[in-house]
């Protein structure tokens, strides 16, 4: 059960204080019975809302895909730089959703933002293994040796062991190479640095799948889209 202001407020309709004056107007029923108490408890998920003769679809979770651009960083706020969230328009901001993982300021691609903390732990959790897929180029040639290096655990800077990935090249010359990585971590700066580890620069980085899910080809960089309910159950099913 849940205030019926902090319901209203969730979803965008005002502050408390604004929803105390829109129910004294009269406007709002639940169930067909006009409601003057904006602090009554109700069960949103059971009781049919209606403000002004609009019903009101509540939805405690809100699950979103965007393709991140270059130059903003994950986090949902930041005194300096544009974030992920301040992308995302008002009909979600209201959620107050987060980035699931994160990418870094230079790195484009698949990025998932929700309020649901639940699935956020068992996305990011080494334990549960997530597959992300990673499209990059490279500044030099990318070989077998490179392959079988990273799938016996890249050694980082740190003396961090990286899990076993898979090392994909689609092309590779003298001039450079293009690849695609999947890995089941999210370290800081984690591809750049396998292959810093192998002698080799990042110069392109691209996230293309998480998961189950691949990125929207029809999101241009910065746009965000609703998961469907096929895709967000994929996700809770991991």
């Amino acid at each position: 059960m849940e205030r019926l202001d902090k319901v209203l407020s969730n979803l965008g309709y005002g502050s408390r204080k604004e929803i105390k004056a829109i129910v004294k107007q009269g406007i709002v029923k639940i169930d067909g019975n006009i409601i003057k108490d904006s602090a009554i408890q109700i069960d949103p998920e059971k009781v049919n809302i209606e403000i002004n003769g609009e019903e009101v679809f509540y939805r405690k979770y809100i699950y979103l895909m965007m393709n991140k651009p270059q130059g903003v960083i994950s986090a949902t706020y930041d005194n300096y730089d544009t974030t992920v969230v301040d992308l995302i328009g008002p009909e979600y901001a209201v959620f107050n959703p987060f980035p699931v993982g994160r990418l870094d300021k230079d790195t484009v691609g698949l990025l998932l933002l929700t309020n649901d903390g639940e699935l956020n732990h068992r996305l990011i959790s080494p334990k549960w293994h997530v597959y992300k897929v990673y499209y990059a180029e490279i500044d030099s040639p990318v070989n077998a040796r490179d392959i079988e290096v990273f799938e016996e655990g890249v050694v980082l800077d740190d003396g961090y062991k990286c899990m076993s990935a898979h090392l994909n090249i689609l092309e590779s010359n003298e001039s450079g190479s293009k690849i695609e990585l999947t890995i089941q971590e999210g370290k800081f700066h984690q591809v750049k640095r396998m292959f810093n580890s192998v002698g080799k620069t990042v110069t392109f980085l691209k996230r293309i799948k998480f998961g189950p899910l691949d990125l929207d080809a029809e999101l241009e960089e910065g746009e965000i889209r609703e998961l469907s309910k096929d895709e967000i159950d994929m996700l809770k099913e991991i």
